[in-house]
């Protein structure tokens, strides 16, 4: 695909459910990032015309990539985790733009991953990819989110997925009895409502608390990490070793069911905060846990990804791939 017009000015942007954030790119230069608090704004189009109204000095940009934390149909998204609906084919014409092109979030990331460094990671074990194999990408946020890039005689495909909202697997009886108690409460457990989000790790640390008859004040994620960390709650800290524990479960299946043999990189909000936890808890022994396949499973590197701007690393990739 041809990869003219590389000196226009783009709108990039990755829309999650709490904050947004937005930067122009013109040429191989991607400028400051604008953070935006989805709740300031009724609608993405408000928000757009506010920050090209600061930041657009030198021009309105022609083309919008525009990543965003939910399923996309048709250049269409509903939000999982906010009210905004991002309509592609809507913002094009009413904003002014030549084109605009919404993309999952995690897609975006997939695309940022043949260009991360080593300064960008931290390694939590495994041998060195396989080249030319899938590259699989997760991430615990607001939500739970899965692509998986494949690359064959020099095209690219980044694979979008909703396996966050598949049912949440159990590895021990422990695990079971968590689940047990989510499922009287929400019905199905999912991945990400049950454990690997935000709302999953409240979920998972009230879930704990009844399962072992212990009283524990009301914390939400942030506060249930730190109290982790800082040793003032033992059911924070089983909740986060549980976390960490059913991360690596579910990234070892989904690594398995793509056959992601060039790597696993764990990306998202929460994990970054706490990489030496993690690195010490029984993620990879997880994660390598699957019985005639943990050879298989031993080989496949895992990484922490530690550059928070990956995402517009992955939208540039993409614009360039895709340039019009």
């Amino acid at each position: 695909m041809s990869i003219g017009k590389t000196g226009q000015t783009i709108l990039l942007a990755d829309i999650g459910g709490t904050n947004a954030r937005f930067a122009l790119s013109r040429g191989d230069q991607v400028g400051s990032i604008d953070y935006v608090k989805v709740a300031d704004f009724p609608t993405v189009r408000e928000a757009i015309s506010d920050v090209l109204a600061r930041r657009s000095r030198g021009g309105q940009p022609k083309r919008a990539m525009l990543a965003v934390a939910g399923p996309v149909t048709n250049n269409r998204c509903v939000m999982t985790n906010s009210p905004w609906v991002i309509d592609g084919n809507e913002l094009q014409p009413a904003l002014g733009f030549d084109s605009v092109h919404v993309l999952n979030d995690f897609e975006v990331v997939a695309w940022s991953l043949p260009a991360l460094q080593p300064a960008d990671l931290i390694p939590l074990g495994g041998q060195g990819g396989l080249a030319g194999e899938p590259l699989l990408v997760i991430g615990p946020g607001t939500g739970f989110g899965v692509s998986c890039l494949i690359e064959r005689h020099g095209a690219r495909l980044a694979v979008v997925t909703e396996a966050g909202h598949a049912t949440l697997p159990a590895e021990n009886e422990r695990e079971e009895r968590v689940i047990a108690c989510m499922r009287r409460r929400f019905g199905h457990v999912s991945i990400e409502r049950g454990a690997l989000s935000g709302s999953g790790l409240q979920s998972l640390y009230e879930a704990l608390a009844e399962v072992d008859g212990v009283e524990a004040p009301k914390r939400n994620a942030a506060e249930i990490t730190k109290a982790a960390l800082d040793g003032s709650c033992g059911v924070s800290r089983a909740t986060l070793e549980m976390f960490c524990a059913i991360l690596g479960s579910v990234a070892g299946n989904l690594a398995v069911t793509f056959g992601a043999r060039g790597g696993v990189y764990i990306a998202g909000g929460i994990v970054p905060r706490f990489p030496e936890f993690l690195a010490a808890s029984a993620f990879r022994a997880r994660f390598e846990a699957k019985g005639r396949f943990q050879d298989y499973l031993h080989n496949i590197p895992s990484w922490l990804v530690m550059k928070p701007d990956a995402s517009f690393v992955g939208l540039k990739m993409f614009a360039d791939h895709n340039a019009e």
